[in-house]
């Protein structure tokens, strides 16, 4: 009985031992800014100009040498709080393309009709038969404005939208061309995008406990719609930080976030496409695979309402920022302005 006693004590050690390495897995190692040289007054500086200028913030996370130095919620947010991601999750479904491009699912060169022949109207012009999968990702499909989505059929009213300027020549944001790269993930593998994500990026994140919303068709809506934690951002924006390798893994393919974090197409003329000049701002930097370029040679996750993914790789650097305002040229000005700075020389 004592031996028996003396395994089963081992046993619930060894479970135990396990389920701590387990939870360590899951989250991001935790450090100081101190140990990262990161400057808090600088972060207490942004903190306080947001305060000052009335942009509401949810949460922050600082992400650097790997590790979180700075984590702070607000507004009654905490970090098991799931946040509507708006914008931001179109640089989740452009990963997903990513993973279809390395597995011989989908071509970049792929015509976007060809996936959807019983979809397409009567007449198919010559915009319409050209238009791209790269096209898609790089918002130049080349509708002067997004479809509507109010029918049934989203992928019809896609493509009854008439396509006025010639694909991949010009810049004009579109969140529906974002959803039919959705749609095509799930005619492609027979999965919706969520499920097609989970193993090959959800689950080795350990990215739990999340959604992401769907169409009338069932389809994930791609360009909008993903709940998801703080930390759940700045995993991702790790990642990609360390071009696609986790815990030691290729986990996307390799060279995939060079091109998703490339200015694929210049974006200087409006937002969202209005033909409005915005010179020298963050939305006006080029722009990837559904990522954003930025100041200081960054590159960015970008959602409505001021939810943020920065990639910082001159300072390696993540920052993770929820919020709930309308000034987010005003969120990102300050951001440069005291929380930049605040990232020392890792040498000094």
């Amino acid at each position: 009985m004592k031996k028996a006693s003396g395994i089963l004590a081992l046993s619930v050690l060894l479970l135990s031992v396990a389920s701590c390495t387990r939870e360590v897995v899951k989250s991001l190692p935790r450090s100081t800014p101190e140990k990262e040289n990161v400057d808090v007054q600088g972060i207490e500086a942004y903190l306080n100009a947001l305060k000052a200028d009335s942009i509401e913030i949810h949460s922050l996370m600082v992400v650097r040498n790997g590790k979180v130095a700075y984590e702070q919620w607000f507004a009654g947010a905490s970090p098991d709080s799931l946040h509507i991601m708006y914008s931001v999750s179109k640089s989740f479904t452009a990963t997903a393309i990513g993973f279809a491009v390395d597995e011989g699912l989908v071509k970049l060169d792929d015509k976007v009709s060809s996936f959807f022949p019983d979809e397409l109207p009567d007449t198919v012009s010559p915009y319409l038969a050209q238009l791209r999968v790269w096209d898609l990702l790089t918002m130049s499909v080349g509708q002067a404005r997004e479809p509507a989505r109010t029918g049934e059929n989203w992928i019809k009213d896609f493509f009854a939208k008439p396509i006025t300027i010639e694909p991949g020549s010009k810049f004009y944001y579109n969140s529906m061309g974002t959803f039919m790269l959705s749609a095509i993930i799930q005619k492609v593998s027979g999965q919706t995008l969520f499920d097609y994500l989970t193993p090959r990026l959800f689950e080795p994140l350990h990215i739990e406990n999340i959604y992401w919303e769907k169409n009338p068709q069932g389809i994930n809506t791609g360009g909008w719609g993903l709940f998801i934690k703080t930390e759940d951002m700045a995993k991702f924006g790790l990642l990609f930080l360390q071009n696609g390798v986790w815990e030691g893994k290729q986990l996307l393919p390799k060279g995939w976030t060079e091109q998703a974090s490339a200015p694929q197409i210049a974006n200087g003329a409006g937002w969202p496409g209005d033909g409005a000049e915005q010179p020298d701002t963050d939305w006006s930097q080029g722009y990837g695979y559904q990522m954003w370029r930025s100041k200081h040679n960054a590159y960015r996750a970008d959602g409505a309402k001021g939810q943020f993914i920065f990639i910082i790789p001159d300072k390696n650097t993540v920052v993770a920022i929820t919020s709930n305002t309308d000034k987010t040229k005003e969120e990102i000005g300050l951001l440069w302005e005291h929380l930049f700075p605040a990232l020392k020389d890792i040498n000094n």
